[in-house]
């Protein structure tokens, strides 16, 4: 606030003394200026205190105007705050409520939910409780029902093992019949071999008697026991015994009575050479003529004598092999079908599963067929079997196991060829264990290829073309004979496996210093044989490169130098026949073994297959 512009009150000033002014003039001014100096500050005064009023008057009506204003703005403050404050107050309320409402809808929310799930918890209890009573019913009624069962299985199997034995005793009193018999008809032939035999016949008699009141007794009590069985193995085995020694003996007089006609005959042909001394002397020059006289000769068109009798035989042990098990396969009995079809499983999966993983797999599949067998008890499927379950069960087996080693052959080694070797070894092993398996595979192996003999059945007239066709190896189904592409595969799968199994011993076996069951020397046969006969068409060149890939490698580190000459000579004199019979359409297997042949005999050597076991995988 500005006060109202006022005269600034006189400035009082003073001269210099005059050292030429007299002290009374000096007095004389300065009453006159003190006069002069109140009048002006009277007036200066009164001034002053009117303004200082009007200030004071200004101030104090500005400052009641102020404190007015400030009053009411305060109240008005006042009044905005207490308005600001019931609004706040009604808004918190309102929050408030809303939030009470938000948690009692929450709680009530969280209520039906737990009363909801407390009563699905009680109905799953209920229902879990009520499941748990009737599993406990059903577990109950299923061990009742699995005791009951046992027992039922407990006194069957009594039953047919007693029934078993009954067979058993009854086959081993058969057996003893005949062997009776057959002593009986030897008993005759001691006539004419000046010996006496009674002794035999005496105590085959006594034999068949304890057998007899064995059996009778052993039905009266309902089943036989282990102990009979095992008395009637003894007196069948003192049976064969009694045979045994009786041909022993029949067979040293036999001999001593040729031995005595051979003398006799001697002695007559010195006598008719002595009455012959004057007979004429044959024409020396016609005899030379006669022996001198040959003539060259082309290839044959048959095998050897000796060969096809050996064919002949295998395939007659194989007839006498499926006949010995007829009744077997024939058996309609519920259990004696399911025993077979365990059987065969538990030779022929294993086989199937044969496969180049590990040299420890390839093992236990050895073992599980070698303990079949071995007449050990296995588990197949559900089924504990063996093959002293049946008489005829081991030759059974042995004939499908043969049959199981030759399809691999013909199917799996026929795609993958390099699958031969693990099965030959195995084939090899149980062959070295089991000759009968051996034998029985040739027999499979010849009727399937029977270029492996090596033979080539002769056409006879009248035979039907597809029973022709069979013989010679293709498949005929519903008169329709099989693509030579496929042919000409499964030969090849069957002779790769023929040649890996006379290369192959199994390196686990016990029989190592004794010589291979089918060895090299067989092979070197098979292939100077096939040298020696006119070559096919397609299949002779087919089989000679399939059989020198696979056993070449073998047959040069065995015959070394005589196997050289016989590749030279197969090169040099038989290829040419087979080019000659051999189309253009035909020539890719005549190629591949000219190059085979061209490249082994400039190398002189040949490698080993592919597949090939070494020794580091059978420690895997």
């Amino acid at each position: 606030m500005s006060s109202p512009s006022t005269a600034d009150p006189p400035v009082l000033t003073s001269s210099a003394p005059s050292e030429s002014r007299s002290e009374e003039t000096f007095h004389d001014d300065k009453e006159s200026t003190e006069v002069q100096d109140e009048s002006s500050f009277n007036s200066w005064s009164t001034t002053a205190m009117e303004v200082e009023s009007s200030l004071r008057m200004y101030e104090n009506s500005r400052t009641l105007k102020v404190k007015d204003e400030l009053r009411k703005r305060q109240e008005f403050m006042e009044m905005m705050s207490k308005s600001f404050a019931e609004k706040a107050a009604e808004q918190f309320k309102r929050y408030e409520e809303k939030m009470e409402l938000k948690r009692r809808q929450e709680i009530h929310q969280l209520q039906e939910q737990m009363e909801k799930d407390h009563k699905e918890a009680m109905e799953k209890e209920e229902k879990l409780k009520e499941e748990h009573r009737h599993r406990a019913t059903l577990l109950s009624l299923k061990l009742r029902e699995v005791e009951q069962q046992r027992q039922q299985e407990l006194e069957r199997v009594r039953q047919e093992e007693g029934r078993d034995r009954t067979r058993r005793l009854c086959s081993l009193q058969q057996e003893a019949l005949q062997l009776i018999q057959q002593i009986e008809v030897d008993y005759k032939q001691q006539e004419s071999l000046r010996l006496d035999l009674s002794a035999y016949s005496h105590r085959g008699n006594q034999i068949c008697g304890i057998l007899s009141n064995i059996v009778r007794s052993s039905s009266e009590r309902g089943y036989p026991t282990q102990d009979d069985v095992s008395m009637g193995e003894s007196s069948v085995q003192e049976m064969k015994a009694l045979v045994s020694n009786m041909q022993r003996d029949m067979a040293a007089a036999e001999e001593r009575r040729k031995a005595e006609e051979a003398a006799a005959r001697e002695k007559q042909k010195e006598s008719e050479v002595q009455q012959q001394a004057k007979s004429q002397p044959q024409d020396v020059s016609k005899q030379t003529q006669d022996r001198g006289q040959t003539r060259k000769e082309g290839l044959q068109e048959n095998a050897a004598k000796s060969t096809v009798q050996r064919y002949r035989q295998l395939q007659s042990i194989c007839d006498q092999s499926l006949k010995s098990f007829s009744e077997l396969s024939t058996c309609k009995d519920s259990k004696t079908k399911s025993l077979k079809a365990e059987l065969q499983k538990a030779v022929t999966i294993p086989v199937s599963q044969i496969s180049t993983i590990s040299g420890s797999q390839l093992r236990e599949i050895f073992d599980k067929i070698n303990n079949v067998l071995l007449g050990k008890q296995i588990t197949s499927g559900r089924q504990a079997v063996s093959v002293s379950q049946h008489p005829q069960a081991l030759e059974f087996v042995y004939y499908k196991l043969a049959e199981k080693f030759v399809k691999q052959g013909e199917e799996e080694v026929a795609s993958h060829f390099e699958a031969a070797f693990p099965i030959a070894a195995v084939a090899s092993g149980i062959w070295e264990l089991h000759p009968r398996v051996g034998d029985l595979l040739l027999a499979h192996l010849h009727k399937k290829c029977p270029y492996s003999v090596p033979f080539y059945p002769a056409y006879k007239e009248g035979t039907p073309f597809e029973d022709y066709q069979r013989l010679l190896g293709y498949k005929v189904d519903d008169s329709m004979v099989e693509q030579q592409d496929n042919f000409l595969k499964r030969m090849s799968g069957m002779i790769r496996l023929y040649a890996a199994i006379i290369q192959l011993r199994w390196p686990y076996g016990t029989k190592q210093a004794s010589p291979h069951p089918h060895g090299l020397n067989h092979g070197w046969s098979w292939l100077a044989q096939l040298l020696n006969m006119e070559p096919l068409v397609d299949v002779t060149a087919t089989l000679l490169y399939d059989f020198l890939e696979v056993c070449g490698n073998a047959l040069s580190k065995q015959y070394q130098a005589q196997f050289w000459k016989l590749l030279l000579l197969l090169k040099d004199e038989y290829f040419p026949r087979i080019e000659m019979i051999t189309s253009a359409g035909q020539m890719g297997s005549v190629t591949r073994l000219r190059q085979f042949l061209e490249t082994a005999l400039l190398r002189k050597e040949i490698p080993l297959p592919k597949g090939y076991l070494s020794s580091s995988f059978w420690r895997t």
